[in-house]
């Protein structure tokens, strides 16, 4: 069976989109199962809820509800996971995830792919575009996100 991961990615990019709209950070992801059931999705509401741990990789984390084990899920994302994300990867075992682009951010792929993990990088030019634009016009907010200075 084949797997359509850019169908998948326009679930993650539109909880992007929606996240910019509320006034956040455009990063979204949804988690599926190995035949492509959507489990859940979600994007980044740290500014929204005013909640550090937030971001879109564990919002659609928790919208997926308790699973058995996650060994065969696809975690899709628009973005590279950062470490926090990445540790929830490898913390339950996520087999695959599908990044969206990692141009503008790296996270971290590599160690995940050092650590077993199948990482798919779409390189998306749209969600590239959309982050550029969000890193460009909010710096602060973005380097926030990111925790850096």
């Amino acid at each position: 069976m084949s797997l359509d991961y850019a169908a998948m990615l326009r679930v993650a990019l539109d909880e992007a989109r929606q996240g910019l709209e509320e006034g956040g950070i455009p990063i979204g992801a949804a988690l599926f199962r190995a035949d492509g059931t959507l489990l859940g999705a979600g994007h980044n509401r740290r500014v929204q809820e005013n909640d550090p741990s937030v971001h879109a990789e564990t919002d659609a984390f928790r919208k997926a509800g308790r699973q058995p084990n996650y060994r065969d899920t696809i975690m899709v994302t628009t973005l590279a996971p950062c470490w926090y994300c990445s540790g929830l990867v490898r913390q339950f075992k996520i087999g695959t995830v599908v990044v969206g682009e990692s141009r503008t951010f790296a996270g971290g792929v590599q160690w995940l792919r050092d650590n077993g993990v199948t990482v798919i990088d779409l390189d998306d030019p749209e969600g590239a575009a959309l982050m550029e634009n969000f890193i460009r016009d909010h710096p602060a907010l973005w380097n926030e996100d990111i925790g850096e200075a």
